[in-house]
């Protein structure tokens, strides 16, 4: 690392609020008629979304059905950069008031969702380096004093930790050898953070005592890209995928990294004279290269299955070993697939989709601005219904969407620095 790389990383990160500014659009503030009448969720044909695995299943899908989720746009805004917003994330540890953090160029924003619709610009941190872009964001707080902090990383590869009260970047770690696609939190200890980078590994870091806990990734590990990852409900399994077209399953809960886990929160480098002893896992536990053809960008676990997208139109729900077995068996690879849920107009890559907190809807954008919303709260995939959120102003590459925590509010951000509010009808 040279002398410059150093003193970029020791700088703070101060908010900017005076250089900020939005284009604000309400679409309850008297609009033209045509923007009004776009703002209504738009219904196409069952036959885009519904996509049947036999005729006996599609038989079925008539005799019982659903509503679709039904959404109207509230607001939008857009931020004075101009660049691409890649995420988009709600706070779930403080859910009053909802707050929400989106990610882009060099800068970190946080915005709260008022409750007459409206987005409201709170703080923004700019990167001290202008040409960070930062591509992933979480949320995660301070068990001591119970304060938000954010976590934001992309093409440098620095993961940054933000404290919203003091405005001030508090931790900074440097570890990967290229840039950051997607940060994950633990969901049973908040110290626990997930980097998942272009160097072809993941790194666990204990943001709290600021060590490197373990690294996914050698022998076994991915051969490109690292481009997604999510823990499981109970964060025992890690799946990740990536540009090898591969989809990898970790164990997190195997006695060696749990006690690596135990020994982040008691070692004293200090005392030791020797750096943490970083944990190397390089054999997943499953791994498939049966799902996809194309770079595997984005994937999320449903329960006991899991649900991938690629750049072919298609999210598909799928199961590691057959579906009788109650857990999958060691490099054996094989998979079952239950469901295909199509799109249109999405065959570039990284286009992140999103579950909400009770995993009864998913929705993902596409690269002309539209917006499909499924609900999958259903016995059979099939009889998932799908709505297309459209609106005329928005036409540039959806990169992600989020949920709120009630599931009452879907966000999504674009190419051309917009944000645009979703609420459910």
């Amino acid at each position: 690392m040279s002398d410059s790389e150093e003193s970029v990383q020791t700088m703070p990160i101060h908010a900017k609020r005076q250089r900020v500014s939005l284009i604000r659009h309400n679409e309850d503030s008297g609009d033209d008629t045509d923007d009004v009448s776009s703002t209504v969720s738009t219904l196409q044909d069952d036959s885009l979304c519904d996509t049947p695995s036999s005729i006996a299943s599609r038989s079925k899908a008539k005799k019982k059905t659903k509503p679709k989720p039904k959404f109207k746009c509230s607001n939008w805004v857009k931020e004075d950069h101009k660049k691409p917003l890649f995420g988009v994330l709600f706070n779930t540890f403080a859910e009053d008031p909802l707050l929400f953090i989106t990610v882009g160029h060099n800068r970190v924003s946080v915005y709260e969702c008022l409750s007459d619709g409206k987005i409201k610009l709170l703080q923004a941190y700019a990167d001290p380096c202008p040409d960070e872009n930062y591509y992933c964001g979480a949320w995660t707080f301070d068990d001591e004093s119970g304060q938000s902090l954010i976590a934001a990383a992309g093409l440098r590869g620095i993961i940054r930790i933000i404290s919203p009260v003091t405005q001030t970047c508090v931790k900074h770690f440097v570890g990967h050898g290229a840039a950051v696609n997607e940060l994950k939190v633990h969901p049973n200890d908040h110290n626990m953070l997930l980097s998942v980078s272009r160097d072809n590994t993941m790194r666990l870091w204990n943001i709290k005592m600021s060590y490197c806990v373990v690294i996914f990734g050698g022998v076994d590990g991915h051969r490109d890209e690292v481009l997604s990852a999510d823990f499981n409900i109970d964060g025992r399994k890690l799946i990740s995928c990536g540009m090898d077209h591969s989809l990898r399953m970790w164990r997190v809960d195997t006695d060696v990294i749990q006690q690596a886990i135990r020994d982040s929160y008691t070692y004293n480098a200090i005392k030791e004279k020797a750096p943490f002893p970083t944990y190397g896992e390089n054999f997943p536990d499953f791994s498939t290269r049966d799902i996809h053809r194309n770079y595997v960008d984005c994937v999320r676990w449903l329960g006991d299955f899991v649900l991938s997208k690629s750049c072919e139109n298609c999210i598909i729900l799928w199961k590691a070993g057959s579906l009788e077995e109650r857990s999958w068996r060691v490099k054996e690879g094989r998979v079952s697939v239950l469901h295909r849920f199509d799109y249109r107009d999405c065959d570039i890559w990284y286009m992140r989709f999103s579950l909400d907190a009770q995993q009864k809807m998913m929705a993902l954008g596409n690269q002309v601005g539209r917006v499909f919303v499924w609900d999958i709260d259903v016995e059979d995939p099939v009889l998932a219904k799908c709505s297309v959120l459209t609106h005329n102003k928005c036409y540039s590459a959806v990169r992600q969407t989020c949920f709120s925590p009630d599931g009452e509010t879907l966000l999504a951000v674009c190419d051309d620095g917009t944000i645009w509010r979703w609420d459910k009808l």
